[in-house]
């Protein structure tokens, strides 16, 4: 085994075009390690063997013609609710059991024109509802620095594979914390884009208004050149904004200099009864950025403490009606009945988990007669609030600082008996979703469990830019994201 699936895609681009290694020995050595390694951390649903390579030796193809890109012949992950054409799309669900997509969703069809290689499907909470992809129907997944804490979630399965190695990059879904929670938990980089910056055709919805595709990497850099594939206007998807995408890695220079920014950190987010360690990370990643040159100013987003009731309203009421479809009757599970209000039961009740009847029952609560007014019409004013919070507080400052978690990953099965506990993980993550801003995480620090810790930086609605650059100067002064767990 070659140590190619310990690159970057910045450290393989360059080294593939200059002919110090193909794509096809990338995948070898990538599926050599899922080999070693899977079986213990749990990332895969499904690995592509004979596809994968294929798309390797045709990615050395056409580079040998000349065709010159980023990701041509970079073997990349991709979450179980994007559908892949002629694959399973199961969402870690029994009710998509069967399944396989008939298209491909508009950023897998992106990846592929690019060439770069899909590589297979990872784990999940079914239908992204979790944040620990305990809620899985198909395996659990395990955080790589420590096999007996979770990932996080939904998006654990895709930041596992990163930081085990077993992937050099990967996609995931942020709904409410999706890809920046696993992303810290595991210690690898994350970006939820703007709301409308990544088209959502071929995404399996689980609340439209608060989902966003994007990218899991071991670099800010990587992540920027993801996205630069990923972005841009797709008439598929009536949320999809028509603006230009900036090429967000030529803007990563080794100038990691912060002198004129204005970074903000807003009190609501060190919550009480975080932990410790993760503050202190947290605090001395602020200092960190003050030492590159930037200014740091106290900003406050006071209806950040309502955004855990607001989002459990909205997205459960989103989620009840987007997952109505799943009866049993066009596609999936489907378990026979004497009529078809039994067949709905009995399919559902038989495919859906535990999280996933949970959430659609509280979202069908919530939008029914007598109910609408009280809860989702109210939240959805609160939400406006919270969006102006954000708005602003971009006035004073150029992005925001603050913890992606309240703590480090903890142990499997720590907080399965008590839901509401496990929603309080999304406490720091969710306002964002809410206000449609962009928003990374990267490490910043380890617990003395030895244990990853996040820095989150949020910044203003399509300005990717400038959270990158941050993330950048920050991540290219530091150690942390050099740092690699033993399997």
């Amino acid at each position: 085994m070659d140590d190619l699936h310990k690159l970057t895609i910045t450290e393989l681009s360059e080294k593939l075009a200059a002919g110090g290694c193909t794509s096809v020995g990338i995948v070898k050595d990538v599926l050599a390690v899922i080999d070693a390694n899977d079986g213990k951390v749990g990332a895969y649903l499904t690995v592509d063997r004979d596809s994968a390579l294929e798309q390797a030796r045709a990615a050395d193809v056409a580079r040998a013609a000349g065709v010159t890109s980023p990701l041509l012949g970079i073997p990349i992950a991709i979450k179980d609710l994007l559908n892949v054409k002629g694959q399973p799309c199961t969402c870690s669900s029994k009710i998509l059991e069967g399944y396989i997509a008939p298209y491909d969703a508009t950023v897998i069809a992106k990846l592929r024109e690019v060439g770069a290689v899909l590589l297979g499907r990872v784990n999940m909470d079914e239908f992204a509802m979790g944040s620990s992809t305990e809620n899985s129907a198909l395996g659990k997944t395990h955080n790589p620095w420590n096999l007996g804490h979770v990932p996080g979630g939904s998006s654990g399965g895709s930041a596992a594979c990163v930081v085990a190695d077993e992937a050099i990059a990967s996609l995931g879904s942020d709904t409410g914390g999706s890809i920046r929670q696993p992303a810290a938990f595991c210690g690898c980089v994350g970006v939820k884009p703007t709301y409308g910056r990544v088209s959502r055709y071929g995404l399996t919805a689980f609340a439209s208004s608060l989902d966003q595709i994007g990218p899991l990497t071991k670099t800010v850099k990587d992540s920027a050149i993801l996205l630069e594939t990923l972005c841009g206007h797709d008439k598929l998807d009536s949320s999809s904004i028509e603006m230009d995408v900036p090429t967000f890695s030529e803007n990563l220079t080794s100038d990691t200099s912060l002198v004129g920014m204005k970074l903000g950190l807003p009190k609501e987010y060190f919550v009480k009864g975080m932990d410790s360690e993760v503050e202190k990370a947290v605090r001395d990643a602020v200092e960190h950025c003050k030492s590159l040159g930037a200014e740091i100013i106290d900003v406050s987003l006071p209806h950040s403490k309502y955004a855990i009731a607001v989002y459990y309203i909205i997205a459960t009421a989103e989620a009840s009606a987007n997952l109505a479809r799943f009866d049993g009757i066009r596609y999936g599970l489907r378990i026979d009945g004497k009529d078809p209000l039994e067949l709905y039961k009995k399919t559902r009740a038989a495919g859906f988990g535990s999280e996933v009847k949970r959430r659609i029952i509280l979202g069908t609560y919530v939008l029914s007669s007598g109910y609408y007014d009280a809860y989702y019409k109210r939240a959805q004013k609160v939400r406006t609030l919270i969006r102006n919070d954000f708005t602003e507080v971009f006035k004073q400052c150029d992005a925001i600082l603050a913890p992606v978690t309240p703590t480090p990953a903890y142990k499997l099965g720590e907080k399965t008996n008590d839901p509401l506990e496990m929603y309080l993980d999304d406490i720091l993550t969710t306002p964002t979703n809410l206000a449609g801003n962009c928003a990374l995480s990267l490490p910043c620090g380890f617990s003395s469990g030895g244990l990853p810790i996040g820095l989150q930086i949020i910044g203003d609605s399509f300005d990717e830019q400038t959270i990158l650059k941050v993330g950048h100067a920050y991540e290219q002064t530091t150690k942390w994201h050099k740092q690699k767990p033993e399997l």
